[in-house]
């Protein structure tokens, strides 16, 4: 979003986003983080008032040297390639030093987001209907955070991922080129990012609680609803790998939602149901009242009163056109199998049920005309069949029939055929 290669720098012309309906319905806005919706315009264009920000927009096209390259005019701060690691380090020569993890006492400005929204919390008597988004950073790469965390977690009680050994080499080139960025750190070394992300996570779970009692204290409990979530995961060590990027593992997108406040109806249920991000924007417009609309997710809003799931979903979906590099990946998967289209290099699939950590590619060593007749041809046939579905329902334009892009093994005109006899799942 931010950065001058990125596919776009804001929404498309003539999206409305759901706080522009939250408006309209008379809810005041109040904004408080982090702004990835557009680098363009900020929060007041949608309809906030901008409490606290953290980062910079403005009109594109930008000069160069006032985003990407001013890192590298400074010598100083580059590795050189020659120099002694220090724990934690990965040497990147020519490029910026890089630090996965350390000790600071107020990471990525977190605290101060947290602390505007308390003072504006206050503020806020209640009788005028209110959505506030608070968005601090964390818990992010690189893993920096206040001692006090640090030493709530024993680096002898640290333990990697099952799957941290996984060599990568039925997978995608590209996931293999990731992880060799990781590959300088220690084995020590990566328990302790592991526990300096732990750390993190603690730390903003005490900055959430401080929104929690502000609220509990205004009296304004009862009528709230508060909704605790992450915008993505992190592989933490996961494949030995970190952050998050193009590998289309489960540590990156299985996120939770945490609801609670007095909307909420009953406390301490955990739920299973498959359900995504862009569920919470219909959600909060049907409690708001606002009039419904057409969009991607679906309320959640009967989930919160204690009813069974209405209409739940069968598949969860990924669509990515890279992270900053660019790589089309699509994936599809249901309980038991995972599908994932790479335009960019073979495919994967996944028995998540013989193999919840992912460590075999089914599809490692076949091309495309050799997948109909293996025993996951039905199966891969069925994932690409919903997968284009959801393409078509959503106006996914990944559809180009040209010879050097249509690289899928059954393109999207299999939605207009008729499958094959015989089974549709492997026993």
């Amino acid at each position: 979003m931010d950065v001058s290669n990125a596919l776009s720098h804001g929404p498309f012309e003539g999206v409305r986003v759901f706080s522009e309906d939250l408006r309209d319905a008379g809810y005041r806005l109040y904004f408080s983080g982090k702004w990835h919706v557009s680098s363009e315009k900020g929060p007041e264009a949608y309809g906030f008032e901008r409490v606290y920000h953290t980062g910079e927009y403005g009109p594109w096209p930008r000069r160069p040297d006032d985003r990407e390259w001013r890192h590298y005019r400074q010598p100083r701060e580059l590795d050189q390639g020659a120099e002694s690691r220090q724990s934690g380090q990965i040497l990147r020569p020519g490029y910026p030093r890089y630090l996965q993890y350390g000790e600071t006492e107020n990471p990525f400005h977190d605290e101060d987001v947290v602390n505007a929204a308390v003072e504006k919390l206050k503020q806020l008597d209640g009788e005028e209907p209110y959505f506030f988004f608070v968005g601090p950073l964390g818990p992010h790469d690189p893993y920096f955070v206040p001692q006090r965390f640090l030493d709530l977690y024993d680096p002898d009680e640290i333990r990697l991922p099952d799957n941290f050994y996984d060599d990568l080499l039925d997978k995608p080139a590209l996931y293999r080129r990731t992880k060799n960025r990781f590959s300088q750190l220690t084995v020590q070394e990566q328990k302790e990012s592991i526990r300096h992300f732990y750390a993190f996570c603690s730390y903003e779970d005490e900055l959430f609680g401080r929104i929690l009692n502000q609220v509990e204290q205004s009296g304004q409990m009862e009528n709230t609803l508060l909704l605790y979530v992450s915008d993505h995961g992190d592989y933490i060590g996961a494949h030995g790998l970190w952050a998050k990027g193009l590998p289309c593992f489960r540590e990156a997108y299985h996120i939770c939602s945490m609801a609670g406040g007095g909307v909420v109806q009953q406390a301490g249920r955990t739920d299973c149901s498959r359900i995504s991000l862009a569920d919470w924007a219909p959600t909060f417009l049907e409690l708001a009242g606002a009039p419904a609309r057409p969009m991607e997710g679906r309320s959640l809003a009967g989930l919160l009163r204690g009813e069974p799931p209405a209409n739940p979903r069968t598949y969860t979906y990924t669509q990515t056109n890279g992270n900053e590099i660019y790589g089309i990946q699509r994936a599809v998967w249901n309980d038991q199998w995972k599908y994932v289209f790479n335009t960019f290099d073979y495919d994967e699939l996944y028995d998540l049920e013989k193999d919840p950590g992912e460590l075999h590619n089914l599809l490692h060593g076949l091309e495309n005309d050799e997948i109909d007749a293996s025993p996951y041809g039905p199966m891969v046939r069925q994932l690409c069949r919903a997968l284009w579905d959801f393409a078509l329902q959503h106006q996914d334009n990944c559809v180009n029939p040209y010879i050097m892009t249509a690289l899928a093994p059954y393109g999207p005109g299999i939605l207009w055929q008729t499958d094959p006899p015989g089974p549709m799942t492997i026993s």
